[in-house]
């Protein structure tokens, strides 16, 4: 948690997240939020842990389910505009969300995500598999989501 604390103050202090952003970023970290699975797919690996948090983006529901889809996230609370996608024994969660009109998307550098039982050629040929074309990174992989937002993969000890 702590980690996602500092993470969240270092996307404030760069002005990539705006005050309101942070309090309710950190208001969601220290609540948690309730197991209500909506959606269930066949991920390709499991997230056990997130570096980075909350962000906008053109459109949820293609965010929504290209995190549920690939990471088999849980999908909770879709209102239409945004979702809650829970993953971890912590219950991480990300919180998607239709931008305000004129805001540029996406508005956070990069989310890394924690693979449960890293790979490296398994998590390498999932992506490859599904279409994307991993970026090498030390020993993690970049992709791009639907809305070309970097998100990173990696093993418990890799930071970025």
């Amino acid at each position: 948690m702590e980690h996602v604390i500092a993470g969240l103050l270092t996307e404030f202090e760069r002005g990539r997240i705006t005050r309101r952003q942070l309090i309710s970023s950190l208001a969601l970290a220290a609540a948690g939020v309730a197991q209500a699975p909506v959606l269930q797919a066949q991920a390709g690996f499991k997230a056990i842990a997130v570096n980075h948090i909350s962000y906008q983006v053109a459109d949820y529901a293609k965010t929504r389910d290209f995190y549920a889809q690939l990471l088999g996230m849980k999908v909770s609370d879709d209102d239409g505009r945004q979702a809650r996608l829970t993953f971890g024994a912590d219950e991480t969660c990300l919180v998607p969300r239709n931008a305000r009109p004129g805001a540029t998307t996406p508005r956070i550098d990069h989310i890394a995500y924690t693979i449960e039982d890293w790979n490296r050629e398994r998590v390498q040929a999932e992506l490859e598999r599904r279409g994307f074309k991993p970026r090498l990174d030390n020993n993690s992989f970049h992709v791009s989501d639907p809305d070309g937002f970097d998100v990173q993969f990696g093993a418990r000890s890799d930071k970025a």
